[in-house]
């Protein structure tokens, strides 16, 4: 079977068209490179998980994922040796197995970052003009930075809702947590508060693309406080007041900072609007012609015709000797 060429990068139109098996090609080789690059950081992560280097300040990663549990008073859970008496318990042999696996895949995928959101940028870039690109650049840099943000404050959250959490059982017992659970309410926190505080930031891009008004956001600014607080009750797991209050809270003040920031662009753009002259259209209607308009009954001069020549006669067709063909 014979293999559809491919053209080299540098053999390309400069406008990076590409044909439907080249995208097909590209998007292969841009998955491949963003894989290699996952592996990488999840090996990395897996090692990481029972090695920390006192000397750099750095400490283990299972050290870092099990400090909001140790935060917890040794009154809530059970005290076991080892690590002043914090420890998870383990009911199954693969437990810490899969626990290793989770926290060497999440860790893998921030590490590998740079390198799958460039092969995904490298992918996209090519459809995008240069105002895109540069818009686009702004919201990946500030959606990255604001995941990385609610990851952090669900962190330091954490072992306050644990101590609120494990503090019902009262006197009539002990919290024993196994790797399973606790790990996975973990990696659910950091999650929930990353992409709970990109929806500010998806307000701005529709603003942006003007289908939201900045004044529009800021009227309907106690409707949406009262929708963030129902949705900081639905999404939080345990439902515990401490880590609702912290995601609600966080989310209104982001949601205060898309309003200002919505509000400065359209001030912006009403002004180029202004300085254009076209301030006072609507959305449907159209924009005047830049060329002014001469005086009624006035007419361009147009160029004078030329003669058409008459077409050549066609000659006459005699019709074939039926007698002699037939002979």
């Amino acid at each position: 079977m014979v293999g559809i060429p491919r053209r080299s990068r540098k053999d390309r139109p400069v406008d990076g068209t590409m044909s439907l098996m080249e995208h097909l090609y590209e998007l292969r080789r841009r998955l491949f490179f963003a894989a290699l690059g996952l592996l990488a950081g999840t090996v990395l992560g897996f090692v990481w998980y029972t090695v920390s280097i006192p000397a750099l300040g750095l400490r283990s990663l299972n050290d870092i994922l099990i400090a909001p549990y140790c935060n917890v008073p040794a009154q809530y859970r059970l005290v076991t040796g080892g690590r002043e008496g914090c420890q998870l318990l383990a009911t199954t042999p693969f437990s810490f197995l899969q626990v290793r696996i989770k926290a060497a895949l999440m860790v893998g995928a921030v590490i590998s970052s740079p390198v799958w959101l460039y092969q995904l940028w490298g992918f996209v870039t090519p459809a995008l003009y240069s105002r895109e690109r540069k818009f686009a650049v702004s919201f990946v840099v500030a959606g990255g930075a604001l995941f990385f943000a609610g990851a952090a404050l669900a962190y330091y959250v954490i072992g306050e809702g644990l101590k609120v959490l494990l503090s019902f059982a009262g006197d009539a017992g002990t919290s024993a947590l196994s790797p399973d659970s606790y790990f996975s309410f973990l990696i659910a926190m950091l999650i929930i508060f990353g992409l709970s505080f990109e929806v500010p930031l998806l307000l701005v891009m529709l603003n942006f693309a003007g289908v939201l008004k900045g004044a529009r956001l800021a009227a309907s600014r106690r409707y949406a406080i009262f929708g963030m607080v129902v949705l900081a009750a639905v999404v939080v797991p345990g439902n515990d007041p401490v880590t609702m209050s912290a995601l609600a809270i966080a989310l209104a003040i982001l949601y205060e900072v898309a309003v200002q920031v919505s509000k400065a662009h359209d001030r912006r753009k009403e002004r180029r609007l202004v300085a254009a002259g076209m301030a006072e259209l609507s959305d449907d209607e159209a924009s005047p012609m830049p060329v002014e308009p001469g005086p009624v009954g006035h007419t361009d001069a147009v160029g004078g015709s030329s003669p058409v020549p008459p077409p050549a006669p066609i000659p006459p067709v005699e019709p074939p000797d039926r007698l002699g063909d037939a002979t």
